[in-house]
C-alpha cells in the first residue's frame, strides 16, 4: 500500500558526513494525507561527535537531553526500516536539499543500504520546498505568504507556519516541523490538479517526458538545445525563485545528471576568467529539484524586461561565439568531482561506490549478530572501510562489547577527532573540515559575543562548553 512518510531531522551540525541525527520525527499518512502513525526518536550523542554551537542554540537539544536517547545504530536501523517500508514516499521540507543526503551518510556509516529508499519496494521521494515555490509563484491564493523586514518574501517553514497557523510549538523541534509540513501539504493537495502536476515532477519518467517536450531555442555543433524556466529556492526572492535555462547535454561521468546553462547570467559575457568556469551551470537529476517549466507566456512573463533582454543578449553571444560555447559544453559534460586522498571511512560513500555482494552479505550477518556477537562478525570482514565502519559501530554504540581491536581503533580515531598542534582536522568528500573541539570552543565564544541569546540558549552553551572540556 502506498503511503507518505513526512519527516524531519534535527542534527548536531550541518556536516552530512561527520555530524549525526539528534532527533528524527515522522508522520505516516495514506495517499489522502490522513494520519496513520507517528514517530519521535531522540538519538544519543556519539562519543566522537562535537556538536555545533549554532545548531545547539537553534534546535535547543542540549547534552543532557541527548543522553536520554537511544544509540545511533539502533535509531538509524529503525529509520531505515521506516523509509524502506513497501510503497513509502518519503518527503519533508527541503529534505532533498539536506535531510535525505544526511540520512544517506547515516545509513552508509551504519552499514545499511544508502539508496534503497529511493527506488526499491515501490519507494520514492518528494520534497515540499520546491512544491511551495511553485504554489507561491502560480497558486498563491491558498496561503498567507510572509515577508521579511526588508520586504522580501521568505519561504522558511518557520515563517510560513507562523503566518498560517500550521502547527503549534517550538520551531526546529522535528515533530513540530513535521506537523507544519503535513498541514502545508494538505493546503496544497486541496488544489487537486496543481498537486498532481507538481507531484509528477518527482517521477523520473514523467519528469523526463516533460523535459523532452521543451522547445529548441538554440543550435550548436553539439546539437539542439531546449530551454525552459527553472524554479527553485536557490535563485532567491530577488529573482522570484526562477531562472531561464538552456539544456547543454548530460554529464559523461555521472549518467544521472543533466546540465542547464542559466541564460540571464551577466557573467557569460561580462565576467572575468575562463568562460567555461564563470558561467552558472546547474546539474539536475530526473525526478529531483529543480522543477523546469515550459517557456509558456504565463511563465516567461514573470521574468523582468531586464532579465529577458539579458537572455536575448546571451543567446546572441552564444551564436556569435560557437567555439566558446563548445568549450562550456565540453568542460561541464566532462567535469569530475576531484578525488580526495585518504578519505575517512565515514565520508567515502561516493568515492568508494557500491558494496560488493560479498560485503553486503557480511554486513547483513553483522546486523543479525546483535551487540554481543558483533565483534565476532566484524572479525570475519577483510581489512578495509567496511570493517573500519563495523569497528566504529561497536565503539560508538556498544563500548561494553568492544574487544582489544575495537578499543585501539577508538583511541586512534579520537586522536584524529581532537587533533593536537599543527595536525589538520579530517575533511569530508567536499574538502570541508570536521568540527574539532578547539574550533567548537572558539565558536562558542564568537556566538556569545555576536548573537543575542535568551537564558535557555546561554545555559545550553554553558552545558556544551562543560561537555567539551571534560570529554576531549
Amino acid at each position: 500500500m502506498k503511503s507518505y512518510l513526512f519527516y524531519d531531522l534535527e542534527t548536531s551540525g550541518l556536516n552530512k558526513s561527520f555530524d549525526q541525527i539528534l532527533q528524527f520525527a515522522a508522520i505516516r499518512t495514506d495517499m489522502h494525507l490522513k494520519e496513520l502513525e507517528r514517530y519521535n526518536i531522540v538519538v544519543s550523542l556519539r562519543p566522537d561527535v562535537v556538536p555545533s554551537p549554532m545548531a545547539t542554540i537553534t534546535h535547543r537539544i542540549g547534552i543532557e537531553k541527548c543522553m536520554e536517547g537511544i544509540c545511533e545504530y539502533e535509531a538509524v536501523r529503525h529509520i531505515h526500516a521506516l523509509m524502506n517500508r513497501e510503497g513509502t514516499i518519503s518527503l519533508g521540507y527541503n529534505t532533498l536539499g539536506f535531510d535525505d543526503e544526511f540520512l544517506r551518510f547515516a545509513f552508509h556509516r551504519n552499514l545499511l543500504p544508502p539508496y534503497t529508499h529511493q527506488w526499491a519496494n515501490g519507494c520514492s521521494r518528494m520534497d515540499l520546498l520546491p512544491i511551495t515555490v511553485l504554489y507561491h509563484l502560480y497558486k498563491p491564493e491558498g496561503l498567507t505568504w510572509p515577508r521579511l523586514e526588508d520586504g522580501r518574501s521568505t519561504l522558511k517553514l518557520e515563517k510560513l507556519s507562523q503566518a498560517n497557523a500550521l502547527a503549534e510549538g517550538q520551531a526546529h523541534d522535528a515533530l513540530v516541523d513535521v506537523e507544519a509540513t503535513l498541514a502545508l501539504a494538505r493546503r496544497f493537495m486541496a488544489e487537486g490538479k496543481m498537486w498532481e502536476y507538481v507531484a509528477g515532477s518527482f517521477n523520473k519518467k514523467e519528469d523526463a517526458l516533460r523535459l523532452a517536450k521543451l522547445p529548441v531555442r538554440h543550435e550548436s555543433s553539439a546539437g539542439q538545445h531546449a530551454w525552459g524556466i527553472m524554479t527553485g529556492s536557490r535563485f532567491g526572492a530577488e529573482a522570484a525563485y526562477q531562472a531561464p535555462v538552456l539544456a547543454i547535454g548530460e554529464s559523461l561521468p555521472y549518467k544521472n545528471q543533466t546540465l542547464w546553462l542559466r541564460l540571464d547570467d551577466e557573467a557569460l559575457i561580462n565576467g572575468e576568467g575562463a568562460v567555461e568556469e564563470r558561467v552558472w551551470v546547474i546539474r539536475k537529476r530526473m525526478g529531483e529539484p529543480n522543477v523546469i517549466l515550459p517557456p509558456l507566456d504565463r511563465f516567461v512573463s514573470r521574468l523582468t524586461p531586464e532579465r529577458l533582454a539579458q537572455v536575448e543578449e546571451n543567446l546572441a553571444w552564444l551564436k556569435a561565439h560557437p567555439d566558446e560555447f563548445a568549450r562550456i559544453i565540453r568542460h561541464h559534460r566532462e567535469f569530475r568531482y576531484p578525488e580526495i586522498p585518504n578519505l575517512d571511512a565515514d565520508t567515502c560513500l561516493y568515492q568508494n561506490g557500491f558494496l560488493s555482494k560479498a560485503e553486503e552479505a557480511l554486513c547483513a550477518k553483522f546486523h543479525r549478530a546483535g551487540p554481543d556477537a558483533m565483534a565476532e562478525a566484524m572479525q570475519a570482514m577483510a581489512p578495509g572501510h567496511v570493517r573500519e565502519l563495523a569497528t566504529r559501530i561497536l565503539f560508538r554504540n556498544y563500548p561494553e562489547f568492544s574487544d582489544e581491536e575495537v578499543f585501539e581503533a577508538f583511541e586512534t580515531f579520537m586522536a584524529r577527532v581532537h587533533p593536537q598542534g599543527e595536525e589538520p582536522p579530517m575533511v569530508d568528500f567536499r574538502g570541508d573540515a570536521r568540527l574539532t573541539p578547539a574550533a567548537a570552543m572558539e565558536e562558542i565564544a564568537r556566538v556569545r559575543a555576536e548573537v543575542s541569546l535568551d537564558e535557555e540558549q546561554g545555559q545550553l552553551l554553558d552545558e556544551l562548553e562543560g561537555y567539551l572540556s571534560s570529554n576531549f
